[in-house]
C-alpha cells in the first residue's frame, strides 16, 4: 500500500464526526465547554473513549479557569478589551488543538466523502453550553450580591466617603481663615478623619469573603488615605511655621494622590 493510499484509507466510513469548522463555531458561541463535548464525541465515535473522557474533563476545567480568571480582571481593564477578543483567542486555540489531535482523521473523512454532523447540531450544543455558562455566571453573581460581607463593606465605604467629603471642605476657605482656625480644624477634624479612614480600610481587609477585586481596591484606598494624611500633616507644619518651603513636597504628594484617584476611577 502506498503512502497516499494509507492516508486516504476509509477507516471512518460508518461513523459521523464533527468538522473542525463546526467545532470552532460552537466554541466561539459556547466556549471551551462546547469544544470539550464535541471533541469528546469525535473521540468516542473513533472508539477512543479515554481520550474522549479527557477532552470533556479538560473542557470543563478550562471553562471554570477561564471564566474564573475573567471575574478576577479589574473592571476598568476588562472594559478596554474588545468584546470579541477573548472568544476569538480561545476559539483559535481550540481550532489548533482539533487540527493537532484530529486534523488528519477529519481530512481523510472528508476526502472519502463520509458523513459529518450538521453544523446546526454543533451550534445547538454551543447554545446549550452558553446557557449553562449563563446559569453559572448568574448564580455566581447572585451569591456575591447576597454575601453578608458586601453589606458591611458598603457601610464602611459610605463612612469612608463621608469622612473624605467633610475633610476636603478644608480647602474651600483656606485663603480666608486665620492660621489659628486652620490649625484647629486640622487637629480636630481633618487629620482625625483620615486617621479614621486608614483604620476603616484595615477593618475592611479583615472581612472574610471579600473577592480579590475588592481587596485590590482596598490597597489603593489605603495608599490614597495615607497620602491624604501625609499631605494634611505637612500643611499643618507649613501653617505652623508660616512658610512656603514645603510647596514642592505638597505638589509631589498631590500628584501621587491624583495617580491613586485615577487607579480607583
Amino acid at each position: 500500500m502506498t503512502e497516499t493510499e494509507s492516508k486516504t484509507e476509509n477507516k471512518t466510513k460508518n461513523i459521523k464526526l464533527h468538522s473542525t469548522k463546526a467545532i470552532s463555531g460552537a466554541t466561539f458561541l459556547g466556549g471551551p465547554l462546547a469544544a470539550g463535548y464535541l471533541i469528546s464525541e469525535n473521540f468516542n465515535a473513533l472508539n477512543k473513549p479515554d481520550e474522549g473522557r479527557k477532552s470533556l474533563i479538560i473542557g470543563i476545567i478550562t471553562t471554570i479557569v477561564l471564566f474564573g480568571g475573567i471575574f478576577m480582571i479589574p473592571e476598568k481593564l476588562f472594559d478596554k478589551v474588545p468584546s470579541q477578543m477573548i472568544p476569538l483567542i480561545y476559539t483559535g486555540i481550540i481550532w489548533g488543538i482539533v487540527e493537532w489531535k484530529q486534523g488528519d482523521i477529519l481530512k481523510n473523512h472528508k476526502e472519502n466523502g463520509n458523513s459529518f454532523f450538521s453544523g446546526w447540531r454543533a451550534a445547538g450544543i454551543g447554545f446549550i453550553s452558553l446557557l449553562i455558562l449563563g446559569v453559572g455566571i448568574f448564580g455566581y453573581a447572585y451569591m456575591e450580591s447576597n454575601n453578608p460581607a458586601f453589606e458591611i463593606y458598603d457601610n464602611k465605604i459610605a463612612e469612608f466617603s463621608k469622612n473624605e467629603t467633610e475633610s476636603l471642605t478644608f480647602y474651600n476657605n483656606i485663603n480666608t481663615k486665620t492660621n489659628f482656625t486652620l490649625l484647629s480644624e486640622l487637629d480636630n477634624k481633618v487629620i482625625p478623619k483620615w486617621e479614621k479612614n486608614i483604620n476603616i480600610i484595615k477593618e475592611l481587609n479583615a472581612i472574610d469573603g471579600l473577592p480579590s477585586r475588592m481587596l485590590d481596591q482596598n490597597k489603593s484606598l489605603l495608599k490614597y488615605s495615607e497620602l491624604r494624611l501625609e499631605t494634611f500633616l505637612l500643611i499643618k507644619k507649613a501653617i505652623s511655621e508660616d512658610t512656603d518651603k514645603y510647596d514642592s513636597q505638597l505638589n509631589m504628594l498631590n500628584q501621587k494622590i491624583d495617580n491613586e484617584l485615577e487607579k480607583l476611577n
